[in-house]
């Protein structure tokens, strides 16, 4: 692993059945970076964001995955050390993963289950350390006023930026983001887009983000990693993405991963 990597993935691969969702794929992700990772459905990126967190086990064989120099799995089978290295990676899914009944607080509150005994936060004794967090954190992304709220009567982009506010709390140095805004109008994906890069940028959190729009992932994004098939196949400046390239990843229908604005 690179001195200045954070996440280090050698040599991964991952099958489902005949199916090859990656196929030897080798990343490093340099502390600070926020990273793009697209491709068409099925290329591989939540498998591989998945895998890098310990959520997905690799296939059996030489690859291997490390964060903070800690390895998160090797030859098919996850590190017994790996809850050591998610209490620093936060992971942000598709679909917010809150639980519906409890208040948007308790929900953000639970990021800091890693540090406090598992009976307190089950009964909701949080320590006030853990409440200051948790307001402090809803604060940031913009949903403090909506904290007493049960987190199935908000909106699907006030729920994202919960599970963000969660990962605060949780005091996560990587944000592994899953399609965030995938099932979100354009307006609530842009302000979770601009909150992943004011984190970046601001706080210095690491960010892997996988995208269908690709017009947010060179907006956004400093670097971006292509895989197509399980392969990565780009590896590079967002501005390195032309309508060639495009065409290579997405095939000659690419336009229709584009939003307006995105390069021509």
């Amino acid at each position: 692993m690179s001195d200045a990597a954070v996440l280090s993935v050698r040599n991964a691969s991952k099958s489902f059945g005949s199916r090859k969702a990656l196929d030897g794929v080798s990343l490093n992700v340099a502390r600070g970076e926020m990273i793009a990772l697209i491709g068409p459905s099925g290329s591989g990126k939540s498998t591989l964001l998945r895998s890098i967190s310990g959520l997905q086990t690799i296939d059996p064989g030489p690859g291997k995955i490390e964060a903070f120099g800690q390895v998160v799995q090797s030859e098919g089978r996850v590190s017994r050390k790996v809850r050591d290295v998610r209490i620093r990676v936060g992971f942000i899914f598709q679909q917010f993963n809150l639980v519906g009944r409890l208040t948007l607080f308790s929900n953000v509150a639970l990021g800091s289950l890693g540090r406090i005994p598992m009976l307190r936060g089950l009964f909701g004794q949080w320590p006030a350390e853990t409440k200051t967090a948790a307001m402090a954190a809803l604060a940031r992304v913009g949903v403090a006023d909506y904290a007493g709220q049960r987190a199935n009567t908000l909106s699907g982009g006030q729920q994202q930026r919960g599970a963000i506010a969660r990962a605060l709390v949780q005091k996560a140095k990587v944000i592994l983001a899953d399609e965030p805004v995938a099932s979100l109008d354009p307006v609530s994906a842009r302000k979770v887009m601009e909150l992943l890069h004011d984190l970046n940028t601001t706080d210095g959190l690491t960010v892997v983000v996988t995208l269908h729009q690709v017009d947010y992932a060179t907006r956004y994004c400093r670097r971006v990693v292509a895989l197509k098939a399980g392969k990565i196949v780009y590896d590079g400046p967002a501005t390195g993405l032309d309508r060639t390239r495009l065409i290579d990843i997405y095939g000659p229908e690419f336009e229709d991963v584009f939003w307006e604005g995105a390069p021509k």
